[in-house]
């Protein structure tokens, strides 16, 4: 049995945050004008910003090491200490970010159970809550995650988003747009991303997941809200000077990576459809819309950590366990059709011995 014996996966399907700057990418950073950002002095900076404003149809972005710090900078702005969030209960910010939605904005979150991660306005009106004077807590924000990761990197239709932003409003919320694959949407669907900035008070796009730079993320909205969202850069301890070297990525990945996002898609889908082919495993090929391939392991010899180890040790492919018996691959800008092919046949040959 040939086993893995390099330092790193041949073939790494553990997330899109595992992508890696292109040598071109590279060398866009290295030439990069800088100054110091927090004085609104670095060039790339403000291109950056201003690139991604107009992408999202809003008058002003900021820059941000993380796409978690756009989210909690978010909630900071908008939401006050005991009031409330509603999102969907498999959003990323309930689960993957530390706790920061309590830790940070010292916000309340008021879960809903969507389908795949996409709730409707029917379904945001039963949480909604009636006034109750000095007793019960405001709702301030509903929280809409595009792509939802948990649901399979499934894609908001924008009438859904209309919809949902016509009843928060009505109810005087406000709504935000998270946003870490949003390009992945706006290609799958042909939806442009202003299109779905024009129904949210803000929204931010990731740069180092599709778009594969090597940190961070651009959050967009009013003048007044990206001026009240630079405070909390700073106490959040965002400050990151001549950040234009990273800025710079994110530039070159606008002009070059955004409609290549269609071939993540397309080796997504054939993934699926060569894992649907392999006894002992389940997939839902038809639930495939952009780069996240979700599986379950229907033999029972082996779980989900089992099969992760073994790929890993036995062929150098990196698939994640997602659950006892769910593992997610995605695929980025470092996977090539003959990667996933590697994948499956590694795939195979573990299920076949099991």
């Amino acid at each position: 049995m040939a086993m893995n014996t390099g330092s790193g996966p041949t073939v790494d399907l553990y997330s899109d945050t595992v992508s890696r700057p292109t040598k071109a990418m590279r060398q866009a950073m290295a030439d990069a004008d800088v100054g110091n950002e927090q004085a609104m002095e670095d060039p790339t900076v403000n291109l950056l910003c201003a690139r991604v404003a107009a992408l999202l149809g809003k008058e002003a972005a900021i820059f941000l090491p993380s796409g978690t710090m756009c989210n909690e900078i978010a909630y900071r702005v908008w939401v006050d200490r005991g009031e409330e969030i509603v999102l969907d209960e498999s959003a990323h910010a309930l689960h993957f970010e530390a706790g920061g939605p309590a830790a940070l904005a010292g916000a309340m979150c008021r879960t809903l159970k969507g389908s795949r991660g996409i709730f409707d306005a029917a379904l945001l009106e039963t949480v909604i809550r009636a006034p109750r004077g000095h007793h019960g807590q405001r709702q301030k924000l509903v929280n809409i995650e595009n792509t939802a990761n948990l649901g399979g990197g499934a894609v908001w239709p924008l009438e859904t988003v209309a919809e949902v932003a016509d009843c928060a409003r009505g109810h005087g919320l406000k709504v935000h747009m998270d946003g870490a694959r949003l390009l992945n949407a706006v290609i799958a669907s042909g939806t442009p991303a202003s299109a779905y900035g024009a129904l949210c008070d803000s929204l931010w796009i990731d740069l180092s997941k599709g778009l594969g730079c090597p940190v961070g993320g651009v959050l967009a909205g009013s003048a007044e809200f990206i001026q009240r969202s630079w405070l909390f850069k700073h106490q959040f301890g965002g400050a990151m000077r001549q950040a234009g070297i990273i800025a710079a990525a994110g530039i070159y990945a606008l002009d070059h990576h955004v409609e290549r996002l269609a071939e993540d898609h397309a080796n997504a889908r054939y993934l699926a459809e060569g894992i649907a082919s392999i006894p002992g495993l389940s997939v839902s090929v038809d639930e495939i819309e952009t780069n996240m391939v979700y599986f379950d392991i229907a033999a029972p010899a082996l779980d989900a950590a089992g099969l992760s180890e073994r790929l890993m040790r036995e062929h150098g492919v990196r698939i994640g366990a997602m659950g006892a018996r769910r593992m997610r691959a995605v695929t980025h800008i470092d996977v090539t059709l003959n990667g996933v092919e590697v994948a499956l046949a590694a795939l195979k040959t573990v299920m076949d011995g099991a």
